[in-house]
């Protein structure tokens, strides 16, 4: 794999942490960059393992892993980002942002693990191929790791400045991020 295909295969696993990370970021309760470095890493420690995930598993599972991770993608960003809109719009003003729930480290690994499916399927895929998955997987993780800390910062400023909006679109965009997956999946 070339440095050039390794980039672009790395940014493009990382957008969809990027965004959930921009959700995260508006209606975490802990601002900061030390709690958007905790997310970032969280994140990219996730998108890292999931392709040694995918690779272990090989070719034998592909199809198996395959024919559902639509639907387990689906469930937990559509979960996730349900309560998260659901509790940004209906708390009393006023009232600080709870640490669980939806926006609770919790929250944050289930996000991160609907957004690191496709990650193991690139994995399974790589399999056959003659490349370094250990180099693939930290490429991967570091370029996620930094993609989801600006996400989480630049949220924090969306948040701070937009209030519950925020935080109700930062759950429709998971709800539609989850949707999306499903769509491609099935309609295609």
């Amino acid at each position: 794999m070339t440095p050039v295909a390794l980039g672009l295969l790395a940014i493009g696993l990382s957008m969809d942490a990027f965004v959930v990370s921009l959700g995260q970021g508006a209606v975490a309760e802990r601002r900061g960059f030390a709690a958007a470095v905790q997310t970032g890493m969280i994140f990219g420690f996730v998108e890292m393992a999931t392709p040694l995930i995918g690779w272990v598993m090989g070719l034998a599972a592909a199809s198996h892993v395959a024919a559902i991770d639509h639907w387990i993608a689906f469930v937990l960003l559509g979960g996730v980002g349900a309560r998260m809109a659901f509790q940004s719009w209906y708390r009393p003003a006023g009232d600080a942002l709870p640490e669980q729930g939806a926006r609770g480290p919790g929250a944050v690994v289930l996000a991160a693990i609907g957004t690191s499916i496709d990650a193991m399927v690139v994995g399974v895929s790589l399999a056959v191929l003659n490349v370094n998955i250990l180099l693939v997987a930290l490429i991967v993780g570091l370029t996620t790791t930094a993609a989801s800390t600006a996400g989480m910062m630049l949220g924090h400023l969306l948040g701070a400045r937009f209030g519950r909006m925020a935080g109700a679109a930062a759950g429709l965009a998971l709800i539609m991020l989850g949707s999306g997956i499903l769509l491609e999946h099935t309609a295609g």
